[in-house]
């Protein structure tokens, strides 16, 4: 992979595409929503689609010349019913957090009720917090996982969805390791009148191969990334039934987007295509056998994992027990010295800023997309137990790093 173009007209930015072409190859990529993509796929979002302005929708443009755009949309479009069995599909959100926002504002009201799960027990921005738009423009209280056991608490759940009387509960979340109850969600939704938004986000491509459980068909909105476990072109995607088709498509344009990245729609439609491949299925299922391995070998360590193991492509680390003094933050610095990259992580029952939080969380998708199996994984494990113990040891962070240089070398990226 080179950069001569660029360098050619401005060296300091191609410097910098070098340098992060060095980095992730150097490197362990274990940032749960992280992934790398198929050649293949970053083509098509350089490809000469970046020109085309394609407000509206196939065959129902704003501007001319959108033939093939229409074609890449469209095939996009399709492939997705094709792997997640949706009825109706919007792939044109420039991201998961934004394909919420379509949803929300496709059949909510300013002032209206969310009830999410809390950030700090693994749920997203976009799902309410203070901060973001979702906090902002609507009432949102919080349910919680249990801090004993790591699991949604569903009858809490449900007591507090009969209290609150939301008109949206959101499920699926962005450090929660277990299978998610869909139907459970989706009775209590019904039983108080809500909307059930699920965002699948982490665990698209899981969704797509059968490894996890779907809620497309049993929640009445479906919304993800489309980089994470899939594989895709970078941006988000909404599922639902025809019934909401109208309002979803308005939502998007002209509600709170105007043309879409059409260059990224392209990669979309090539990384979907890839995921029907049944080699797929083998790749997702490598990812969850790479988590749980990787779980198994740090609990072996000493270390605590939130919930007690995982179910999908992410192990959750609770510090508290066996590193009380120490700190995620203190703990994803040492590791990305040393090569291993990854984010410190608030867990069940925080006391501690999330900005430094009390955990770290690890993911595999990238690790397998680079060929990693159990054994590299119980490897990876070690080296990251060694840092949890001593992260303000430099020769330990240099002994981790050569390990983590034999193992870049045997799994090669992008050559």
């Amino acid at each position: 992979m080179d950069y001569d173009r660029v360098r050619e007209v401005d060296p300091s930015v191609a410097d910098a595409l070098d340098g992060e072409l060095d980095r992730q190859r150097e490197t362990l990529m274990m940032i749960a929503s992280e992934n790398h993509v198929s050649e293949a796929v970053m083509e098509a979002q350089s490809s000469e689609l970046t020109n085309k302005y394609a407000e509206g929708y196939p065959g129902e443009r704003y501007y001319g010349g959108c033939e093939y755009a229409d074609d890449v949309e469209g095939l996009a479009i399709d492939r997705a019913k094709e792997l997640w069995g949706a009825e109706y599909v919007n792939v044109q959100p420039h991201s998961g957090s934004q394909a919420n926002m379509g949803v929300y504002l496709a059949v909510l009201d300013p002032g209206d009720k969310i009830l999410s799960l809390d950030l700090t027990h693994g749920g997203h921005l976009s799902h309410g917090h203070p901060k973001n738009f979702a906090g902002q423009v609507y009432e949102v209280e919080n349910y919680e996982a249990d801090p004993e056991t790591g699991y949604i608490d569903y009858e809490a759940l449900a007591d507090h969805a009969e209290a609150f009387e939301p008109d949206m509960i959101v499920s699926g979340y962005s450090a929660y390791p277990r299978e998610v109850e869909w139907e459970r969600i989706q009775d209590t939704a019904e039983s108080v009148g809500a909307y059930h938004l699920a965002d699948i986000a982490h665990i698209t491509g899981l969704v797509a191969a059968g490894i996890h459980p779907s809620p497309v068909g049993i929640t009445d909105f479906v919304t993800g990334s489309t980089h994470k476990t899939i594989r895709s072109g970078r941006g988000g995607i909404i599922m639902s039934s025809d019934e909401h088709a109208d309002a979803i498509d308005s939502a998007i344009i002209p509600g709170m987007q105007g043309g879409p990245l059409m260059h990224n729609i392209a990669g979309k439609a090539v990384g979907f295509g890839e995921a029907l491949d049944p080699e797929f299925e083998a790749y997702a299922q490598q990812v969850v056998d790479n988590a749980a391995a990787l779980g198994d070998r740090l609990a072996e360590h000493g270390l605590s994992l939130v919930s007690g193991g995982t179910d999908t492509h992410l192990v959750l680390v609770d510090l508290r027990d066996s590193h009380p003094d120490t700190t995620g933050k203190e703990v994803e610095e040492a590791l990305e010295e040393a090569g291993i990259v990854l984010n410190a992580n608030t867990v069940p029952g925080e006391t501690r800023s999330p900005f430094v939080a009390s955990g770290i969380r690890a993911g595999t998708p990238g690790l397998t997309t680079r060929g990693f199996d159990e054994d590299a994984c119980q490897e990876v494990a070690d080296c990251i137990a060694r840092v949890v113990d001593a992260p303000d040891d430099e020769s330990v962070r240099e002994e981790v790093a050569a390990d983590v240089d034999a193992l870049t070398d045997r799994h090669p990226l992008y050559e």
